[in-house]
């Protein structure tokens, strides 16, 4: 026999399922869509004030995580990719990228919502880049590399990553010195942290070469990007873990060359 409480947890869990059905087919029509996304703001900016406070519960964690993951299909989906950036909608997930603990329900948050912006960066966009460089999420995914655990870092590091591909992105980052060697300085923690154990190794380190090779481009400034490259990201232990990516031994190969890094630069 099922007791009182068993049968109002699985009511509850009916209802809910129920609800993000609902949201799913409101997402999916043209018609229900803003009606679809103002519910699904509402939820996210209910946690602003909890987050704040450091008073966010898991449950309220896992609603506004479950809203944000709702996002992710409209930010990669071709038709509704650029009237959701015309929208400012990803500045609503900003504040979860800003937040300074890495304590579980801080890190959902932040994961969840880089995986939001990771699926607008994943296509070389020039109005993408520009609307994600005017909104300032280079600083929110430094940010994310300073407090995020291993996945988020390598989520933020993609996003660096696919901004400074396109040429805009590139300058953004050179057009203020504090601002190029800020971002050097946070990939360099990045290595320097590093554990040796962790599935997402190979894609962070992919990732950390690819910023730095880009912007060991500039010429200019390759002398100071050598001595924030650190001698650990050559270490063979990590070189390994690359063997079975060719593409990015061979940016590692070009990083060195560009750099001419030798060990005694890059101690």
């Amino acid at each position: 026999m099922v007791s009182g409480a068993a049968a109002a947890a699985a009511d509850s869990i009916r209802n809910a399922t129920a609800g993000i059905t609902r949201l799913i087919r409101g997402l999916d029509s043209q018609e229900t869509r803003e009606q679809s996304l103002d519910i699904l703001c509402k939820v996210i900016t209910s946690a602003y004030s909890p987050l704040l406070s450091d008073s966010i519960t898991e449950k309220a964690v896992t609603q506004v995580c479950n809203a944000i993951a709702l996002l992710q299909p409209v930010a990669s989906h071709p038709d509704t990719k650029m009237p959701f950036i015309r929208a400012t909608m990803p500045v609503y997930l900003y504040p979860f990228l800003n937040t300074m603990s890495s304590e579980r329900n801080y890190e959902c948050l932040r994961l969840t919502s880089l995986g939001v912006i990771g699926s607008l960066a994943k296509v070389d966009n020039p109005e993408v880049v520009e609307y994600l460089l005017s909104t300032q999420i280079f600083p929110s995914c430094l940010r994310c590399l300073e407090f995020g655990r291993t996945l988020s870092k390598t989520v933020a590091t993609f996003i660096i990553y696919r901004i400074l591909l396109n040429e805009r992105g590139l300058k953004y980052c050179f057009i203020i010195v504090e601002r190029y060697l800020g971002v050097s300085q946070c990939l360099a923690n990045v290595i320097e942290s590093l554990g040796e154990e962790d599935e997402n190794l190979p894609r962070l380190l992919r990732n950390v070469i690819g910023c730095y090779l880009r912007l060991s481009e500039n010429q200019r400034t390759r002398p100071q990007l050598s001595r924030y490259v650190p001698w650990k990201l050559l270490e063979y232990k990590y070189v390994n873990i690359l063997q079975g990516d060719p593409e990015t031994l061979g940016n590692l190969r070009q990083l060195i060359h560009n750099l001419k890094i030798t060990h005694s630069s890059a101690t």
